[in-house]
This record gives C-alpha cells, sequence and structure tokens, in this order.
C-alpha cells in the first residue's frame, strides 16, 4: 500500500522499472536487494524553480525501462523511485528518509542539486547507503575522507569558473567584472574559482558581485544593478530559470558584457528558447556533453544510439534539451557500475564499483570527456571545453581541457 501511495505522490515521473537476466551471487541480505529486486532512489525537481531539470529525472525513468526490455542485469528488476522534492531542502529530507527507511532502497542515484543534497549528505553517510553521482558539480561531493559514501558526477563547479578567469585573463585583462551567483553552495564555488586564477586581481576587477535567491521571483533588479556597477564581464552561476531571466534582461537593458553561462544552464531547450534565441548570441559556456544542435554530431554514432533511444521511449520530448543527453551518460555510468558488480549488490560493492570507474566513454559526451574514479578520485568527469552561442546553436572552440578540481 505504501509503495502505491509514494508512487502516487510522486506524480508521473516516478516510475516501477524492472531489469531481468542472469543470477548472480549478491548476498539476500543487502538493504534494498533481493534475488529479484534492486531499489533505487531519487529525488528531482519536478516542481519548483529548478523543474527545467525534472528532464534528468524522465530521462532516467526511460533509460531503464529500456534496459528492461532489453533483458536486463543479474536476474534482478531495478525499482527506480523517482520523486519530487520541488528542489526544496526540507521536502528533500522527507523524501530520503521515506526511500531509506519505509521503501529500503539500495542506494540514491542523481539526486538533483547542491542545497537539497547538502541537506541529507550527512544523513545517508551516517546509514552507510551510497549516495551516487550528484547531479551538481559541487566541491563537497569530492571529501571521500568525510563523506566516503558520496560522489558526484559532472566537472566541479569551482573548476569551471577558473577556466572561465583564465579566459578572462588572456581575453580581457583590464576588464570589470560582474557576477551573479545563487546564494547557496553551488553558486558560491564560482566565486572561489575566479578567485582561486584571478587572485589579487579580483579585487580590482570584481565591481559587482551579487547574489539572489531560489525563492526570488526575478532577478531583474540585480541585472539593472550590475549594468550600473560599469561591468563589461558577467559571469552567471545561476540555474535555468534564472540563467534565461538574465539573457533577457541584460538584452532589453542593451547591456553587452562578455557573458559566462554555467554548464547546467546551458540547454538550448531549457534556457536558451526561452530566453530567445537572438539574444544568447555570443553567450559562453564550458561544455562535455555533446549538445543536440551541433551538426559535427549529425552522424555521430553515440548520438545516433541516443536518437534511436529517444525516438523509441520518449518521442514527444524536446530532444534540444541537453538534459536527456546528460541522463543518458548517468544511466549509463549506473548500469557500467551495476556490471562491475557481479551480481554483489551489497551497499559495499555498490560503493567499492562506483569508486573504481576507469576510462569510461560514453555516448553523449564529447571527445575526450572521460569517466575516470578511484577511492581517490571522487571527481568522475573533469574535462570541459568552451563553447560560444552563435545564434542557432553552441560552437565548441579551443581544446578540451582537463582539471583536478579545487
Amino acid at each position: 500500500m505504501y509503495r502505491r501511495t509514494l508512487l502516487a505522490a510522486a506524480g508521473p515521473f516516478a516510475a516501477t522499472l524492472g531489469i531481468m537476466g542472469r543470477i548472480g551471487p549478491a548476498s539476500a541480505q543487502a538493504p534494498g536487494v533481493t534475488s529479484t529486486e534492486i531499489k533505487i532512489g531519487q529525488t528531482q525537481a519536478y516542481s519548483g524553480p529548478a523543474s527545467a531539470y525534472g528532464a534528468i529525472g524522465r530521462g532516467l525513468v526511460a533509460y531503464f525501462k529500456r534496459v528492461n526490455d532489453q533483458g536486463g542485469i543479474a536476474g534482478r528488476k531495478i525499482n527506480f523511485i523517482s520523486v519530487d522534492d520541488g528542489y526544496l531542502p526540507p521536502k528533500t529530507v522527507e523524501q530520503t528518509r521515506r526511500l531509506v527507511e519505509q521503501e529500503g532502497v539500495s542506494f540514491m542515484l542523481n539526486g538533483l542539486g547542491t542545497p537539497p543534497n547538502s541537506a541529507v549528505q550527512r544523513y545517508l553517510n551516517q546509514k552507510k547507503v551510497p549516495q551516487l553521482f550528484v547531479s551538481s558539480g559541487a566541491e563537497k561531493w569530492a571529501n571521500p575522507k568525510e563523506f566516503p559514501w558520496t560522489i558526484g558526477f559532472q566537472p566541479s563547479y569551482r573548476t569551471e569558473a577558473q577556466i572561465y578567469a583564465k579566459y578572462i585573463l588572456q581575453n580581457k585583462p583590464d576588464g570589470k567584472l560582474a557576477v551573479l551567483y545563487q546564494n547557496d553552495d553551488f553558486g558560491k564555488d564560482y566565486v572561489a574559482g575566479l578567485r582561486d586564477v584571478l587572485g589579487d586581481k579580483y579585487e580590482r576587477m570584481a565591481v559587482k558581485v551579487i547574489s539572489y535567491e531560489v525563492t526570488d521571483p526575478t532577478i531583474d533588479s540585480q541585472a539593472v544593478t550590475m549594468q550600473g556597477s560599469g561591468a563589461d564581464i558577467l559571469v552567471t552561476a545561476a540555474t535555468p530559470k534564472f540563467a534565461a531571466q538574465v539573457i533577457r534582461k541584460i538584452y532589453d537593458l542593451n547591456w553587452k558584457p562578455l557573458h559566462f553561462v554555467t554548464n547546467v544552464s546551458a540547454s538550448v531547450g531549457a534556457v536558451i528558447t526561452p530566453a530567445g534565441p537572438e539574444r544568447a548570441v555570443g553567450l559562453i559556456t564550458a561544455a562535455y556533453v555533446k549538445e543536440v544542435s551541433d551538426p559535427d554530431w549529425k552522424n555521430d554514432p553515440g548520438m545516433n544510439e541516443w536518437r534511436a533511444f529517444m525516438q523509441e521511449y520518449m518521442p514527444d520530448s524536446d530532444v534540444t534539451d541537453v538534459n536527456y543527453p546528460f541522463s543518458y551518460a548517468i544511466g549509463g555510468t549506473a548500469m557500467q557500475m551495476l556490471k562491475q558488480c557481479d551480481g554483489d549488490f551489497s551497499r559495499e560493492n555498490i560503493l567499492k564499483q562506483a569508486t573504481n570507474l576507469h576510462d569510461l566513454q560514453l555516448p553523449t559526451l564529447l571527445p575526450g570527456i572521460i569517466v575516470n574514479t578511484s577511492p581517490t578520485n571522487y571527481h568522475p568527469i573533469r574535462q570541459l571545453q568552451l563553447s560560444r552561442w552563435s545564434g542557432t546553436r553552441w560552437e565548441r572552440f579551443g581544446s578540451v581541457i582537463e582539471g583536478a578540481g579545487a
């Protein structure tokens, strides 16, 4: 009865998905695992200010459905229970406790967002529940000494900001910098990364550093304030809703700074299209996922694989939304980890395999972007490539840049 209640409460984005195949030697005593089932939990922002990311959860639901249809792994079905937390940390705590203590999930997969996952990180580590491939580039997910049960996935926000700062020093060393950041660990990592590279120049160059709250209706006043500062460089560390607002507002103000936007808000479908493609011309980001609109991938085998998947399992979805190729990469990473478990799905072995991924190449990641983890390396992806919006697509430039995190 409780399962029915929970899935109903989660709406159409919760799913119970089966994966069938060879029966392995896993202990029947492993939490969330039986001889026929593995339960996996996820919290996702299907509503609220970060609801654009709900595509990630929907993509994973479809991904596991395909694995189920293809016969699965180790004779077990996967109960993938993806529930809405609205990007609200108190709700994340409530939902995570329900998933762990009442649903009895084996591990949490790709929970969305820095504030929500920060709210449950200590709890999950105390319970020794793997918190895997968190959908956030915050540095805090790479802290195996204090939080060994938590690992991120995407490149570090701080490293990304360092790359932007290097570009600024090379191309506009005398510029005046404005920074708009979300007032939490997510946004503050970008400020820290800029400081890392700009050093003593940061205080001189940064003429306006201003934050916003996820509960703010708009960032219009912040945009006006930043324009008034005289800045000719802007770094926007914002989630999609607010990134789209920034792009629109500075265009309406006829303010034309050298503008950088975080890669989490580089989606054509979720950000560029709502903002207006013509308003975003010249925008720079750092990419690691193949951009659907890039003609370089028109006949790319990896993207053709993804397109076939989307056509069969998500035919009515917006294929310009980069969150879908991202979720496909998460699904591929999770499946590689489960294969490496070789039928032993104890939480200890799941964590061991998650932190022993070597040279994993995924269909929807850019060439040169490779997943590597180890017990001391909790930064699965450490490479990025700069891209500029042309008005119709993201155009990559320069080489793939690797960083080790801060």
